[in-house]
């Protein structure tokens, strides 16, 4: 999955009494590593400021114009040490600034073959300076795995990636909204949540009646273009045979009747009402469109679980590719590192080996088989896998979660709707946690390992009280 080009803020720092040539190469060597990066830089011009760095109060209130002036593109901030830096100035660009951004901190290595007075950089100690006065100030900040390190470096590279994701989680949070279509099934307390709570992180809920989805679906000719469209859409998407043609069509309605509420309210994600009204009132479940909509990054999780498609879309724009909802299911024989992930299922087409649509064998049984197709069956392909759910804890006022990594394994697993054995390290630590803390047996998955972050991003930006399986 491509993602979308990235802008970065970049903050030089420099002290003036270390060498000014360390602060103009090490300007010209981050822009190069950004721009191999396939990243858009904002930075002050040589012409601006002495080699375009930030090292007196003058320079902070250039540098946050220029950032204030570009606001809507920059995604995150990185401030460069070259030299030890003036702390002060570093800080009040971020604060005049008001950008709401994540910022990373790094500094580069000394060569201890250069430590005279016209090479030595002291960005060792400087970097410890920036951290304490953004700390002072209240600024949330990121710090590279190690503690110096240049910017052509591998590991920086890494660091960069990461950081890319934590920007990438922070700003589609940032006045995200949210479907919820249908009403919280009656059986499904689990996954009640706080309205008031997402608002106060700047996500909003948008709601939608099923009885109205209904009502439009039932006006929806049958040639309608955008039905049609829909319709060769899905038959294009997954497997068929078998399925009556009358039953694709109404899944063909559904879609076109959601992805125009979607448009016209400006929602990017949602949660949809299944068990078992759409069943019984319109002959279908909702699995295919679903698939569908995750698959092209546009998350839906089962049973109104709000917070869990927050849990989708937060890994989804760290890895850029698609997330599924699933139920911690089942053990998985004796191995305490194991269990079965499992839903009926709606997991987009990117987790499967093999998928085919069929009916839905736990709801037929209550409103018969012929108003249950449109699932989707096959086995999740090994992988390497994230996890991740999200709760609003009414009693406490806060949003609260858990993130943690592991993997998709190719055990032998003979099951309906879509399944997977999943190893994960100190697993019985991981669900005694889940029990202890009343999480939701829903969980979010991604064919990715993110975990860290979607961590960084919740716990230290978004300020969500956040637990890192494994770390």
């Amino acid at each position: 999955m491509s993602q979308k080009r990235m802008t970065m803020g970049l903050i030089v720092g420099s002290r003036g009494f270390f060498p000014h040539h360390l602060a103009k190469s090490g300007r010209e060597e981050m822009m190069k590593v950004l721009a191999a990066a396939g990243m858009d830089v904002v930075v002050l011009s040589p012409e601006q400021t002495q080699h375009g760095a930030v090292q007196t109060l003058q320079d902070a209130r250039k540098c946050a114009d220029l950032f204030k002036q570009n606001a809507d593109r920059i995604d995150g901030v990185i401030i460069t040490l070259p030299n030890f830096g003036e702390e002060r100035p570093l800080a009040d660009t971020l604060r005049w600034a008001n950008l709401g951004v994540p910022v990373l901190v790094q500094a580069t290595p000394d060569d201890p073959r250069k430590m005279t007075i016209a090479n030595r950089r002291d960005s060792f100690c400087g970097k410890m300076s920036a951290c304490n006065n953004l700390k002072q100030y209240g600024i949330p900040y990121s710090l590279t795995s190690l503690h110096t390190v240049a910017p052509d470096a591998p590991e920086f590279g890494v660091d960069l990636q990461w950081f890319a994701a934590v920007c990438r989680v922070v700003k589609g949070m940032k006045n995200l909204r949210v479907g919820a279509i249908g009403a919280r099934p009656t059986a499904f307390n689990t996954v009640r949540y706080s309205e008031k709570l997402l608002e106060r992180s700047g996500i909003s809920v948008e709601t939608l009646d099923l009885s109205e989805v209904l009502g439009r679906i039932s006006r929806t000719k049958d040639d309608d273009p955008a039905a049609l469209a829909k319709l060769q859409a899905i038959e294009s998407y997954v497997a068929t045979s078998g399925v009556p043609k009358a039953a694709l069509l109404k899944m063909a309605k559904l879609a076109a009747v959601v992805d125009s509420w979607m448009q016209e309210t400006e929602v990017s994600i949602s949660a949809v009402q299944c068990w078992t009204s759409i069943e019984e009132n319109l002959g279908v479940v909702p699995c295919t469109v679903m698939s569908m909509m995750s698959n092209e990054l546009m998350s839906s999780a089962c049973e109104v679980d709000i917070c869990g498609v927050i849990g989708m879309h937060a890994l989804q724009l760290a890895s850029g590719t698609p997330s599924a909802l699933l139920d911690w299911n089942n053990n998985y024989g004796g191995n305490p590192d194991k269990a079965v992930c499992f839903h009926c299922s709606n997991l987009p087409k990117h987790f499967f080996q093999h998928v085919r649509m069929d009916f839905q064998e736990i709801i037929a049984g209550t409103v018969g088989k012929d108003n249950t197709f449109g699932t989707c069956v096959g086995r999740v392909k090994p992988s390497p896998m994230s996890f991740a759910r999200f709760s609003t804890d009414d009693f406490t006022g806060r949003i609260c979660g858990y993130v943690g990594e592991g993997r998709f394994t190719d055990d032998t697993l003979d099951t309906f709707g879509g399944a997977g054995v999943v190893e994960i390290a100190e697993m019985q630590k991981l669900l005694r946690f889940i029990c202890e803390n009343g999480f939701e047996h829903h969980v979010a998955a991604n064919l990715s390992q993110v975990a860290g972050s979607v961590h960084e991003a919740a716990s230290k930006y978004l300020r969500w009280e956040t637990s890192w399986h494994g770390r």
